[in-house]
């Protein structure tokens, strides 16, 4: 199983991605404030041992938004695919395109990027692709957002290839508005914030209220015939 975990704050981003030899891997995690403590203030980081039980590859990195600081396991930079992560930049850059032509999205259009983010739904994703130029909207995504290890698939949303270190600059990119422009960003968040039904899996699970509720993701997961293995990808805001 491959799987990768997107998490965005107002301080932090942190990416994980693992496949299924057994090992000991050091991941960072935000310690929770005492009661009572300002919540205004910068949660204190701390690092600690995790144990993965299951076979095969890990990499994770995590991103200081207020100093703009990335750290991450020696790996962080090694790409994997995206499956559905993807969506979210497809339905920001979308709207972001629409804007900048001074053209307003049909309420059709935004009910299928709901759906896109919702519920992940394949064929919205498809047209979305299509509509925001294909291969053409990745390369934007590569450029907008800074990446360096990322990779776009001739004509497959699907098979767009990112890094842990990558992870967290889209992340990033996404939350203070390059991606989706001013107008739509506060829109998009809120969607991704909606996300149900199957695509609703990770760590927002294990969150407390009124935590969960507030995280924005998108999922993404595909049984790959190349390998045999389950591909999972879980991106955070």
């Amino acid at each position: 199983m491959l799987a990768a975990v997107l998490l965005i704050t107002a301080a932090t981003a942190l990416a994980i991605y693992y496949v299924t030899p057994k090992q000991q891997v050091t991941v960072a995690a935000v310690k929770r404030p005492s009661p009572g403590a300002d919540r205004g203030r910068a949660h204190a980081l701390r690092v600690g041992t995790v144990d993965v039980p299951v076979e095969g590859f890990l990499s994770w990195s995590l991103l200081d938004r207020q100093n703009g600081r990335i750290t991450g396991s020696p790996n962080m930079a090694e790409p994997s695919d995206t499956m559905s992560m993807v969506k979210a930049w497809l339905a920001a850059d979308y709207l972001r395109v629409s804007a900048e032509k001074g053209e307003e999205p049909s309420g059709f259009r935004l009910g299928q990027l709901t759906i896109m983010i919702r519920d992940s739904d394949n064929a919205a994703a498809i047209a979305v692709y299509e509509l925001a130029g294909g291969h053409d909207s990745i390369l934007r995504m590569i450029e907008i957002c800074g990446l360096t290890d990322s990779q776009a698939h001739p004509n497959n949303w699907s098979n767009t290839v990112i890094s842990a270190r990558d992870t967290v600059r889209l992340a990033s990119c996404i939350a203070d508005g390059r991606a989706a422009g001013d107008r739509w960003t506060p829109w998009l968040l809120s969607e991704m914030r909606g996300v149900r039904g199957t695509g609703d899996f990770g760590v927002r699970r294990a969150l407390p209220e009124p935590e969960a509720s507030e995280v924005a993701i998108k999922n993404g997961w595909l049984l790959r015939d190349e390998d045999g293995l389950w591909h999972m990808a879980c991106a955070w805001r």
